[in-house]
């Protein structure tokens, strides 16, 4: 049994995180990449969004919300970091070497 965590965003959007490892890396991750902004745009790559996607339209495979809703974001966000890191760690460990993720 994994015990889960459930973040609730206002309107009611609810994102289910799968363990706290990953809450824990997001948070590092997203508050220096965004500061937990949806609407946060990097004026040089054109990033976006609280998990700062490049191409910005990548969110949109995590629903057609993408651009104005955190929970989408969230979602799309945690299943990057599982599909390209594999683990929560290993995602902030190259953050933390290259500056970027």
């Amino acid at each position: 049994y994994a015990p889960t965590l459930d973040v609730w965003f206002g309107g009611g959007s609810v994102v289910n995180i799968s363990s706290l490892g990953y809450a824990l890396v997001a948070d590092k991750i997203w508050t220096q990449e965004s500061n937990w902004q949806w609407n946060a745009e990097n004026p040089t790559s054109g990033a976006y969004g609280i998990p700062q996607s490049l191409p910005a339209s990548k969110l949109a495979t995590a629903g057609d919300d993408w651009k104005t809703n955190p929970a989408t974001q969230i979602k799309w966000g945690l299943k990057y970091i599982k599909d390209r890191y594999g683990k929560p760690c290993s995602a902030w460990g190259f953050k933390a070497g290259h500056g970027w993720y």
